[in-house]
């Protein structure tokens, strides 16, 4: 009997272990310098906008089931549309003008997953993976190329690029002097997240 007994507490005790068992992957900790750069351009030249020394203590956390990818993501980026600099005060302005700043404040990158999970954070890489952005209140999915590069211990810089158009969110390009100076339709987008690694 008290070997019964004995065998059926450590079948508990087994079942507690499993349960309080570390339920995700890993986290990261957003650091300081992340930014976010769109690179777009008109029949005469190109312009580049920067909202640069974003950070807010965001929280990237990474899921994986067993054998399966790819990994899954939670985690949100919330950037302020009225940040975004393009070294040019007109430009500045109609680019937050465009982009509907007043009527929605944020652009928002909401991260869903990676095909796969950097294991080894002292080599730079590259990965693939899909976010949603919502801007100027529509929000559209994407595929991402990242890029992750070492910065230093159990930190990394992650890149993700990604090619968006204006009209994907409803929005018109902006004219210029009567309509003879347009903008393009297409942006290239890039953010940078800086990370501090928690496994």
């Amino acid at each position: 009997m008290l070997k019964l007994i004995l065998f059926f507490l450590l079948l508990f005790l087994s079942g507690f272990h499993q349960t309080i068992k570390k339920p995700y992957l890993a986290k990261w900790v957003i650091t300081k310098g992340c930014s976010l750069k769109v690179v777009g351009s008109t029949n005469v030249n190109q312009f580049s906008c920067v909202i640069a020394d974003y950070y807010k203590p965001d929280t990237l956390t990474f899921y994986k089931d067993a054998a399966a990818e790819p990994t899954r993501i939670t985690g949100t980026l919330k950037l302020e549309v009225q940040n975004f600099d393009c070294q040019n005060p007109v430009m500045t302005a109609n680019l937050r003008s465009t982009l509907k700043a007043k009527e929605n404040p944020y652009l928002i990158i909401k991260f869903i997953n990676l095909s796969r999970y950097p294991a080894n954070y002292t080599q730079t890489g590259g990965l693939k993976g899909v976010v949603s952005i919502q801007l100027a209140g529509v929000t559209k999915r994407y595929e991402v190329d990242y890029r992750f590069i070492p910065n230093g211990t159990n930190a990394l810089t992650l890149v993700g690029t990604r090619q968006v158009n204006f009209s994907d969110f409803d929005i018109i390009p902006p004219r210029k002097i009567g309509g003879m100076i347009q903008t393009r339709n297409e942006l290239d987008v890039q953010f940078s997240l800086k990370a501090k690694i928690l496994d």
